[in-house]
């Protein structure tokens, strides 16, 4: 129909901007990407963190295989018993708090935080919504009204009612809270705003807020989970619990997944009045829960997020060589390196690519761009990236 790969791409397959990457992929491996001419590409992105044990881990090919050849979907979510769901289930629960032991899987991020809303909404009986300016929790519509941006909202509305925003380490903007908000979705570090993290008296503040008016906190880690920032989960850098935490991204160490976790007594408030309070057809799908044990797992057993905050000191330490950088903010391996220019924020990311290194936008930050490599990069490929980076300045 058309002359050319290219072609077909953009005009057979629906487009999500007007001037995509169009790296033409062959294959994927550990840290890197080839397309189909023999040209690698070093990974800085990790597909947008989801690859955080790197490409075709061998662990989670291996947990794919085996389930393949026992079944594939049988049923919606939640009515038979299938070992995968009960393996991720019982794997996420070792690594979390015992007030978050209730997995729901779904199929993606914005699926959990939608059903998340729901959720606080149906335990607490009440509809206001608190989220943050500045926020982004995915592009379905319940969780682009709680997404703090105007731009990415106008074309889409009306959205859901009821939703007010706090300011992101403003303690005095907490006094929206009140006891008719049924949660606060919150980014535990914002991610689209250009890696803005959290500071103590804040994050506390917030919970002792929610503590007072009986508001469930949801903290959307769909992006800084996993092991990102140096600890399994970002929330644990503060010492604060969420009432229910959203996963996605990372999760299926390159599956699609998500998940939204609480306790059982709160997350057994979808069964009844309405039966079926959430309900998914292919969330929870064994195969992409076999990739996910096996990712958690990995994640497990390596050293790698443990390391993840010396890796990205020694990668910001080596960007910081360059007097065009104005600041780096980072948490773990996940770093934003602002150049205060939008223009040159675009010059270096096309340099990188023709140089095959794989950097990305912030969608709301221009002036600055991202890298979250694999945690599994070691520091001699960051040092070797980091030079390649350098020399795009």
């Amino acid at each position: 129909m058309f002359n050319n790969r290219k072609d077909t791409f953009l005009n057979l397959q629906g487009q999500t901007n007007q001037s995509p990457y169009l790296i033409d992929v062959e294959k994927a491996e550990g840290i890197y990407i080839w397309d189909k001419t023999g040209k690698r590409y070093t990974d800085m992105i990790a597909g947008v963190a989801v690859n955080n044990i790197g490409h075709r881990h061998p662990k989670v090919i291996a947990a794919i295989q085996e389930q393949l050849d026992k079944h594939l979907h049988v049923m919606v979510y939640g009515e038979y018993i299938q070992d995968s769901q009960i393996a991720l289930a019982e794997n996420l629960a070792s690594i979390l708090p015992k007030s978050l032991s209730t997995s729901y899987i779904v199929n993606s991020g914005t699926e959990a935080n939608e059903a998340a809303i729901k959720l606080a909404k149906r335990y607490t009986g009440r509809q206001e919504i608190i989220s943050c300016k500045n926020s982004y929790h995915g592009s379905t519509h319940g969780s682009l009204s709680v997404t703090g941006n105007d731009e990415k909202q106008s074309s889409f509305k009306p959205l859901l009612p009821q939703i007010k925003f706090i300011e992101f380490n403003n303690i005095e903007s907490l006094n929206i809270i009140t006891d008719k908000s049924a949660c606060v979705i919150i980014e535990t570090i914002q991610g689209d705003a250009g890696l803005i993290k959290p500071n103590q008296a804040f994050i506390t503040a917030l919970r002792k807020k929610c503590n007072e008016t009986g508001t469930l906190l949801i903290f959307d880690e769909v992006q800084v989970g996993m092991g990102r920032t140096a600890k399994f989960f970002a929330f644990e850098h503060y010492n604060v619990i969420p009432d229910i935490l959203t996963l996605g991204k990372a999760l299926g160490g390159g599956m699609p997944i998500g998940a939204f976790i609480s306790s059982k007594e709160i997350m057994h408030s979808l069964t009844h009045n309405p039966m079926l309070g959430h309900i998914t057809t292919f969330g929870g799908h064994p195969v992409n829960c076999a990739a996910a044990n096996a990712c958690v797992d990995v994640l497990k057993e390596e050293n790698w997020i443990v390391e993840a905050e010396t890796k990205g000191q020694l990668l910001e330490d080596v960007l910081s060589q360059s007097s065009q950088v104005k600041e780096i903010r980072r948490a773990g391996l996940f770093l934003a390196i602002d150049l205060g220019n939008q223009d040159k924020v675009a010059q270096v990311v096309k340099k990188c690519l023709e140089k095959g290194v794989i950097g990305f936008w912030f969608l709301s930050t221009p002036t600055a761009f991202r890298l979250s490599p694999p945690l599994s990069i070691t520091e001699k490929e960051i040092k070797e990236v980091g030079e390649t980076i350098l020399s795009c300045f």
